[in-house]
């Protein structure tokens, strides 16, 4: 069988390693699934004469967004309850509705939502962190989206399992079921310190090292978290994790709002993950992960967007540029945080984070065809004088024309490929009249 070559044809192609480069004129060549190379455009008919060539004037291509923090199928749930600290908006509205909604369809529909959103704003990998892991999974599959799902554990009854026992038999059955999948990985997904017991941190740390997965977990995101921790066991929460042989860099350690300098330091040591969620925690005025003191300390610092219940969107240009704007005010230096390095933390530092660098977040050679055309030659990004700068403080979500996920385009000209717009947005509407009786039926 004869294989595919593509030869996309931009204006500008940004490989984000190495870090800082941006070929003009240049050709970015694709065999099937995977980069073959990036040649100047005068020497693509002899080297590639075979390939089907797609000119894209006016745009630039770059690796697919990794969205490093996300609960896709809570898209459902944007905008039902706002303007609220975070256990009151946890307790009061989005546990409460989850109770009596979260299941297989919703999880489905939820999903979907999220999956065609992303995509539509150059989003083409997201690491998951909700129940019904499994069909996460397969409506990503399903849109050729690529995943990380979370095997959810945590210490009271869902509609996803009622023990612990049942959240890692029917996780593990999840990870069994995906691991001949090339577009899904796992990761265990343990909600948070204070909702999850030792002897479940035991078992996840045991066997995360024998399935050689990471651990993606909610970590000091807001100050009460580190009061519960010395009540209920006496210790922060980080000298609890690194008692249960959990503060490693198997860790994905989300929010990290309340370090210490000490804490920054042990973080660096171990080689834990942060994956910062600037507008989520913004919003609930969690507080600041501190960016620039961790990135000075050699911190692996990746961005997501966390869920579009707390967010309101899982648009990761605007999540970009806000982590770069944040990490300069609040260290209250303006040369933390160049748009380079924004840009390396909204791709290549996600895929390392996640154990996929070696397939993904750079346009690479022998790396999977992961990648999204934005169009730059829109009045507001023009002029371009530095298009990576432009692509950070500049750019919206809007400007993304086209989108490839393993080679395979999923958006064409701002059109889904493989996803029903319309049935997506029948069914979103069902679930807005049954969210909202479902909150409004709740006492104030």
């Amino acid at each position: 069988m004869v294989e595919h070559v593509t030869a996309l044809l931009p204006e500008w192609i940004v490989p984000v390693h190495p870090s800082g480069e941006v070929h003009e004129h240049h050709a970015l060549v694709m065999h099937e699934d995977t980069i073959s190379a990036i040649v100047p455009r005068d020497k693509l008919d002899d080297a590639f004469p075979q390939a089907e060539r797609i000119e894209l004037p006016g745009k630039v291509l770059l690796p697919g967004l990794i969205n490093a923090h996300a609960h896709s199928a809570m898209a459902l749930l944007r905008g039902l309850a706002d303007d609220l600290p975070l256990m009151r908006w946890l307790e009061e509205h989005i546990w409460p509705a989850e109770q009596q909604c979260v299941g297989p369809e919703y999880v489905r529909v939820g999903t979907e939502l999220a999956v065609a959103e992303m995509l539509l704003g150059g989003t083409t990998c997201f690491n998951d962190n909700y129940f019904f892991p499994d069909v996460a999974a397969q409506t990503s599959i399903r849109a050729g989206m690529r995943a990380v799902v979370g095997i959810p554990i945590i210490s009271v009854p869902t509609a996803w399992a009622t023990s612990e026992d049942e959240y890692f038999r029917r996780g593990l059955a999840v990870h069994q079921e995906l691991l001949d999948e090339p577009l899904v990985t796992t990761t265990f997904a343990p909600h948070a310190p204070y909702t999850v017991t030792d002897a479940a941190f035991a078992r996840i740390r045991e066997l995360a090292e024998e399935m050689d997965i990471p651990v993606h977990l909610h970590l000091l995101e807001a100050a009460p978290e580190i009061e519960s921790s010395h009540q209920q066991h006496r210790c922060h929460p980080i000298d609890r994790l690194e008692k249960l042989g959990l503060f490693n860099d198997r860790l994905l350690a989300v929010h990290m709002t309340q370090l210490t300098a000490r804490d920054m330091d042990r973080v660096a040591r171990a080689g834990v993950h942060v994956l910062h969620c600037p507008a989520s925690n913004l919003k609930l005025a969690s507080g600041m992960c501190p960016v620039a003191e961790l990135v000075a300390r050699g911190v692996n610092v990746c961005i997501g967007t966390d869920g579009a219940a707390s967010n309101n969107t899982l648009d990761m240009f605007a999540e970009t540029r806000l982590a770069a704007l944040l990490a300069k005010g609040y260290s209250g230096d303006p040369e933390a945080v160049p748009a380079h390095l924004a840009l390396a933390m909204a791709t290549l530092h996600g895929a390392r984070a996640l154990g996929l660098e070696e397939e993904i977040g750079s346009l690479e050679a022998g790396k999977q065809g992961d990648v999204i055309a934005v169009e730059l030659d829109r009045i507001e990004t023009l002029p371009v004088h530095h298009v990576v700068s432009q692509l950070v403080y500049a750019t919206g979500r809007h400007q993304v024309s086209d989108v490839w996920v393993a080679g395979r385009a999923l958006v064409r000209n701002r059109r889904l490929q493989t996803l029903d717009e319309q049935r997506i947005r029948r069914e979103t509407g069902l679930w807005q009249q049954r969210l909202a009786r479902v909150d409004q039926s709740k006492p104030s």
